[in-house]
């Protein structure tokens, strides 16, 4: 398929009431409003596609922007062009889902998520919190920095109340990511979270909630899930 094909099929999939749900989460015009499930049945066929997720991005529509992500070929991105991505992200879903998966799958994942976390801007520190989430998620505990990541999480117990506020949603899912995909940080994780206590974020008066990071780590403890990495963090 070509993008402007894609392009068409977005339009032709896009509905008013999931339209009207994502700018309620922040997306701006041109958005069509479809669903997720429709674009993975457009990438079915697709898999990785270097030349067309950029395509895809730069139209500036939100529904190919994400599609995009899904069929980002990371392998052959350079840093400048996922930092590019970065910049042109202005959302949530954007900011904290595409550009984050597109960047821990890269070479470049743990370069731009700990450059990206001391950036003034709040949709790019966000975005740096939730790559390096995404790297914990998929690399080998051997591969990981262990006392590095142990420094964030006392970063993030120092600073989370005072940060912006999309940060201080990522930075509690950071805090969830160690619990979860590292075992031998479970017990320091869930002692994190309950040092740092409830982690107000204002949701844009959506039904969205902030997880306690404490209890969703147990939760996961208790389906003996703990250290299970993910092949992607795409979804």
């Amino acid at each position: 398929m070509t993008s402007k094909q894609i392009l068409q099929e977005l339009k032709n999939n896009g509905k008013d009431s999931v339209k009207k749900v994502l700018m309620a989460h922040g997306v701006k015009e041109p958005v069509y409003g479809t669903k997720i499930g429709d674009m993975k049945k457009i990438t079915k066929g697709i898999k990785k596609d270097y030349t067309l997720s950029m395509e895809l991005y730069n139209s500036g529509i939100y529904d190919a922007m994400y599609l995009a992500g899904l069929i980002a070929d990371e392998s052959k991105m350079s840093k400048k062009e996922i930092q590019s991505w970065a910049e042109k992200a202005y959302c949530s879903g954007l900011s904290e889902y595409t550009v984050p998966w597109v960047a821990a799958e890269s070479h470049y994942g743990w370069e731009l998520g700990m450059q990206w976390i001391d950036s003034p801007e709040e949709r790019i520190a966000s975005a740096g919190w939730n790559t390096l989430s995404g790297i914990l998620a998929l690399k080998p505990d051997n591969e990981l920095d262990i006392a590095a990541i142990k420094k964030l999480m006392g970063r993030v117990q120092k600073e989370i109340h005072n940060a912006p506020n999309r940060v201080r949603y990522t930075m509690n899912g950071f805090i969830i990511a160690a619990g979860a995909y590292i075992k031998e940080l479970t017990k320091e994780a869930v002692e994190t979270a309950r040092k740092i206590g409830e982690v107000m974020v204002d949701m844009g008066g959506t039904s969205c909630k902030v997880p306690s990071a404490a209890g969703y780590i147990k939760k996961i403890e208790a389906k003996g899930n703990i250290g299970k990495k993910k092949k992607t963090v795409k979804c």
